[in-house]
C-alpha cells in the first residue's frame, strides 16, 4: 500500500533531485560595442593632432617667449567645443560616433593642456616666472571664457532663428 503524497512532500523530493550543473554566465567584454568608438577617436585624435602640430610648425615660438602658438590653438579649440557641444545637444541629432570623433578626437587633440603645463614648467625652469605665471592665468582664464562665448552666442543665435 503506497502513502499519498501531498504537495509538500513532493517539493521536499523536488529539492533532493540534484540540480543540472549551471554554466556560469559570460560576461561581455568591456570593450564589446566600444570598439568603433575607439577607433574614431584615434582616428580624431591624429587629425587633431596634426593639425596642432602644423600650427607650431607655421608660427613657431621662441623658447623663452610667450608660446602664442599653444595659447591661440588652446582658445580656438575652446571655442569651438562650445559651438559643437550645442550644436550637438540642442540642435543637431547626431550619430554617436560624431561627439567621440570630433569632440573627444579631433578638438581633444588639438587642444594641447598637456604642452602648456610643459610650457609653464620651462618658462619657470628657464628663470621666466612672470611670463610662465601670466601664460598659467591667461590661458586658464581665456580657454574659460572661449567656451562660455561660444556656447552663450550659439544659444543666442539659435534662440533669434526661432523667433
Amino acid at each position: 500500500m503506497t502513502v499519498p503524497h501531498s504537495e509538500r512532500a513532493e517539493a521536499a523530493e523536488a529539492a533532493e533531485v540534484p540540480a543540472t550543473p549551471r554554466t556560469p554566465a559570460r560576461r561581455p567584454s568591456p570593450w564589446h560595442g566600444q570598439g568603433p568608438v575607439v577607433a574614431v577617436v584615434a582616428v580624431g585624435g591624429g587629425i587633431g593632432a596634426a593639425a596642432r602640430y602644423g600650427a607650431s610648425q607655421l608660427w613657431p615660438t621662441e623658447a623663452t617667449g610667450f608660446p602664442w602658438t599653444t595659447f591661440w590653438v588652446n582658445v580656438v579649440g575652446c571655442f569651438v567645443i562650445g559651438l559643437f557641444m550645442v550644436v550637438i545637444t540642442e540642435v543637431w541629432a547626431a550619430h554617436r560616433l560624431v561627439r567621440p570623433f570630433f569632440g573627444t578626437g579631433v578638438l581633444g587633440g588639438f587642444t594641447t593642456f598637456s604642452t602648456y603645463a610643459v610650457d609653464i614648467r620651462n618658462l619657470f625652469g628657464e628663470g621666466h616666472p612672470r611670463t610662465a605665471l601670466a601664460y598659467l592665468a591667461a590661458t586658464l582664464l581665456a580657454a574659460l571664457a572661449a567656451v562660455w562665448l561660444a556656447a552663450t552666442t550659439a544659444r543666442l543665435t539659435l534662440a533669434r532663428r526661432r523667433r
